[in-house]
């Protein structure tokens, strides 16, 4: 996929999370969101520093001096906390200014620099390509995770199919996956996880409900080859 491509998919989620995010009244950013231990506000906070942060590395593949996304976890954490008690309108700008910057730095980004090395904060290097990436699994994934009417089946194909096996990587790399196989019906029949196991657990249902199953949101309509449904292994 080109990068305009790739470009016109994460401007297609800066445009679904903030029809999400608009639905919301100010009062209502308080209410919680999908996400445990979250408000509204929270998520709000956290697409919108992840802007920012995502710019950073762009800056570093145009410029080669390297730019981490965050300093450590507990300042990423503590950035978060205090963005979500700015007044509303405040964190709402925050959400849109940033995410405006960082498409600009996109825009700037020389061609040949798009291929530079970039260090993502789970310590990845990555082409500054994947940046596109990165951006657009947060923005599709959190618009859900405001608690609108928005689902996992308002999220296009692709754009779900990538998030399910980067999950289902993240878990291979961990050695989670022994045992589990993930089986989307309909489309062309796609099985990730354990594809070796002699008697695996075996998790099933279209490719919305399973993603939003293994990224642990509630309320997944999948069924399992063993009583009730399991719990998926961690994501991030």
């Amino acid at each position: 996929m080109s990068t305009e491509a790739r470009l016109a998919i994460v401007r297609q989620g800066v445009t679904f999370f903030e029809e999400q995010l608009n639905t919301l009244s100010d009062a209502q950013l308080d209410e919680p969101s999908l996400l445990p231990d979250w408000s509204r506000r929270h998520v709000v906070a956290h697409v919108g520093y992840n802007a920012l942060a995502i710019a950073r590395l762009v800056s570093w593949a145009e410029t080669g001096v390297e730019i981490p996304m965050y300093e450590s976890r507990a300042v990423r954490d503590a950035e978060i906390v205090s963005g979500a008690a700015l007044p509303a309108d405040a964190l709402r700008k925050l959400s849109m200014h940033a995410g405006m910057l960082l498409d600009s730095a996109w825009a700037n980004l020389p061609e040949e620099k798009w291929s530079a090395e970039v260090q993502t904060a789970q310590g990845r290097t990555v082409p500054a390509t994947e940046t596109i990436w990165m951006r657009t699994r947060e923005l599709w994934i959190h618009a859900v995770d405001l608690g609108t009417e928005a689902g996992f089946t308002d999220i296009p194909p692709g754009v779900l199919r990538r998030i399910l096996e980067d999950i289902v990587a993240a878990w291979t790399t961990r050695g989670e996956h022994v045992g589990l196989q993930l089986a989307v019906t309909g489309g062309d029949g796609l099985v990730l996880g354990d594809r070796d196991a002699g008697d695996p657990l075996i998790v099933t249902g279209d490719l919305p409900a399973l993603t939003q199953w293994a990224s642990g949101r509630p309320g997944a309509n999948v069924t399992s080859n063993r009583p009730g449904t399991p719990v998926a292994p961690r994501w991030l």
